[in-house]
């Protein structure tokens, strides 16, 4: 049986009509369940263009089935995330994540039930994504990798993961404790490190950071193609967590899909990847530990 897809929308029309029209482009689109989750509007500056998503999402067609869901209140995407998938996992057991501001290659669907099905049962894998962190431009010797920073663009997981989150992230005070730790949780980017501090402080409020943490503490992988089948267009300057436009995360997709491989742990190469791709400045250590404490 397919995964349902499940798209989470804001304010931006244009961006989300793109996702969506790249998941049509999928041939298994027409079999495959779409749930559309959009979120109320944070000012009322933001309802023209909330009722203009949700105009758009109600002539949406292409898909086996189409479930909308609109929120009359803000929830901000970390609640919505967390309750949405945490909704449809329960009738599913296996989803497909996206937000308004990802396009997909036209194999992404293909791809991702594939992997949600071969690694179904290898517990060493939290989840799968089709997004490759520009592992492509490296000299990288395998077509698949198993990483410990889980992937927040286009994934995939599986309810016997999901329910285990702890999203109050309880572990967290025997963590910081523990210099071994942290020191490995930063192997998926350094940036971790000032993240889940700040979640903890209250300063943020990400499901992602507290989705890569349970992945760390369960000492599972997310498994990510060297190819990626997901670009974001969402680092424009329009979006909430992108003020500005950057193309540091930029990925061209790609189409095709070599045989799943069984799990290894993160060899050194990928470790020294995602050390580089994701090292804090020197500028962002300084402001990050005179505006809000963290070391």
């Amino acid at each position: 049986m397919l995964a349902p897809i499940l798209v989470f929308a804001y304010n931006r029309p244009d961006h989300l009509k793109q996702t969506i029209a790249s998941l049509l482009k999928n041939p298994l689109a027409k079999s495959s369940v779409l749930y559309a989750f959009s979120d109320g509007a944070k000012t009322d500056f933001e309802i023209e263009k909330i009722n203009e998503v949700r105009d758009y999402l109600r002539k949406v067609s292409g898909f086996a089935d189409i479930i909308l869901e609109f929120s009359e209140e803000n929830k901000g995407l970390a609640k919505s995330v967390i309750e949405g998938v945490s909704k449809v996992i329960n009738l599913h057991d296996k989803v497909i994540v996206l937000e308004d501001d990802l396009l997909v290659s036209a194999d992404f669907l293909t791809f991702m039930n594939n992997a949600l099905d071969f690694y179904q049962n290898e517990k060493k894998v939290g989840s799968v994504s089709g997004y490759s962190f520009g592992l492509e431009l490296h000299n990288l010797e395998h077509s698949y990798f198993f990483t410990k920073r889980a992937s927040s663009w286009g994934w995939g997981t599986w309810k016997n993961r999901w329910k285990e989150v702890d999203w109050d992230m309880s572990g967290y005070n025997k963590f910081v404790k523990n210099k071994k730790e942290i020191y490995e949780f930063k192997i998926g980017g350094e940036d971790l490190w000032a993240m889940i501090q700040k979640q903890k402080k209250g300063l943020i409020n990400s499901w992602a950071i507290r989705w890569t943490f349970y992945h760390f503490l369960n000492k599972r992988y997310c498994v990510v193609p060297k190819y990626s089948k997901v670009k974001n267009i969402g680092t424009d300057g329009s979006g909430t967590n992108f003020k500005t436009r950057t193309k540091r995360y930029d990925t061209d997709l790609f189409l095709g899909i070599p045989p799943f491989i069984d799990v290894v742990n993160q060899d050194n190469k990928t470790e020294e990847f995602f050390r580089k791709t994701f090292k804090t400045s020197y500028f962002r250590k300084v402001i990050n530990f005179l505006r809000y404490g963290i070391k």
